[in-house]
C-alpha cells in the first residue's frame, strides 16, 4: 500500500515542490539572498580544492541533493497525513457537537 501511495503521489509532490521553489524565487527576497550566498560559498570552496578532491566534492553535492529530495518527499507526505488526521478529527468533533 505504501509503495502504491508513493508511486501515486510522486508526480504530484515533484510538481508541487517545483511550483513552491519557483514561488520562493519570485517572491521571497531572503530565500533568494541565502540561496545566492550558499551557491557562492560552495563555488569558492570547490574552486579552492585541489583537483584530486573535485570528484569528492561532486559526490558530496550529489549525496546532499539526494538527501534533500528524500526529506522533501517525507515532509510532504507527513504533512498530507497530518492534514487527513486533522480533517478526520474535525469531522468527529463536529459530529459529537450535533449529537
Amino acid at each position: 500500500m505504501a509503495n502504491t501511495l508513493e508511486s501515486l503521489t510522486e508526480p504530484l509532490i515533484r510538481i508541487r515542490l517545483e511550483l513552491l521553489y519557483t514561488e520562493l524565487l519570485g517572491c521571497h527576497a531572503e530565500y533568494n539572498q541565502l540561496s545566492a550566498e550558499t551557491d557562492q560559498y560552495f563555488k569558492t570552496l570547490r574552486d579552492a580544492l585541489p583537483d584530486q578532491l573535485q570528484h569528492t566534492v561532486f559526490l558530496y553535492e550529489d549525496a546532499q541533493i539526494s538527501l534533500q529530495s528524500i526529506l522533501e518527499r517525507s515532509i510532504y507526505i507527513q504533512g498530507f497525513k497530518d492534514a487527513l488526521q486533522l480533517f478526520s478529527e474535525l469531522q468527529n468533533s463536529s459530529i459529537q457537537r450535533i449529537i
